[in-house]
């Protein structure tokens, strides 16, 4: 039996391989099917369809809520949460005075952790304190469904080293320091502020409480570690409860200090 020495098998499949090509110098092309659409340009058609969609079908009704309550859509808005009573203020400049009203009070769907501001990150806290949405903070990408960043931590947490992120409101009805409200009602709030940017507002105050900081409610927690926060929590709330106007809070040497003139 003929055993083909080693040059002559290299050559020979040299030769092979030269032909399979088309006999030119030029590699055999190769078709390489393109990649499927992306799935972020996917997700985003569908997010944008989905806000189009809740704008057709709600922002003309709530427009005309207001319109009816003597509000406006440009006017200055603040958010108002209470954990305990797990409900959402939102309350609107009127267009005839100073003095805010009372648009709508929704429920709060889910919430989680105790009394007591947030410390730190993974605690599960919801915080108590003063904060602000902005248009940047806007998110309609969010996993549920639609969210805004309320802007935690804040100066005021800053200064005490309190780590927290991604503190939310947001639908989808599913909390771990967020505070989760129906898709319902997070579709409202959401048109509702985005539309309040778009016509120019820089910010809209979030004040988050423990609870109704009623004298009452106050004297029943008067032994709880935190009740010296929560008295200071309380000037901010009484002065809108007093003024109907909200007070502007800074921070300074580890307290809440408040601006009383109207916050625009």
């Amino acid at each position: 039996m003929y055993i083909w020495p080693p040059v002559l098998l290299t050559i020979l499949l040299a030769l092979v391989l030269f032909f399979s090509t088309g006999c030119t110098s030029r590699p055999r092309r190769i078709y390489i099917a393109p990649p499927p659409m992306n799935g972020q340009v996917q997700r985003q058609d569908t997010v944008n369809k989905q806000l189009e969609n809740l704008r057709e079908k709600n922002f003309s009704v709530l427009r005309t809520e207001m319109v009816i309550k003597g509000m406006s859509m440009d006017n200055p808005m603040l958010l108002r949460a209470f954990k305990s009573e797990m409900k959402l203020e939102l309350w609107v400049k009127s267009s005839y005075s100073n003095e805010y009203d009372l648009f709508k009070t929704y429920n709060v769907c889910s919430k989680s952790g105790v009394l007591g501001p947030k410390l730190k990150e993974g605690d599960k806290q919801t915080p108590e304190g003063f904060y602000n949405v902005t248009k940047d903070r806007l998110n309609p990408n969010s996993q549920y469904f639609l969210s805004f960043n309320i802007g935690f931590p804040n100066a005021y947490d800053r200064s005490l080293k309190r780590t927290g992120s991604l503190l939310m409101i947001h639908g989808n009805c599913v909390s771990v320091g967020c505070l989760a409200m129906t898709d319902k009602s997070i579709g409202e709030i959401y048109l509702i502020v985005e539309q309040n940017f778009k016509y120019g507002h820089k910010s809209i105050p979030i004040h988050i409480y423990p609870f109704r900081m009623t004298q009452d409610n106050m004297i029943a927690r008067n032994t709880s570690h935190w009740y010296p926060f929560w008295e200071n929590l309380k000037e901010g709330y009484d002065h809108f409860e007093t003024y109907r106007t909200p007070a502007h809070a800074t921070a300074k040497n580890g307290r809440y200090v408040f601006n009383k003139g109207n916050y625009l």
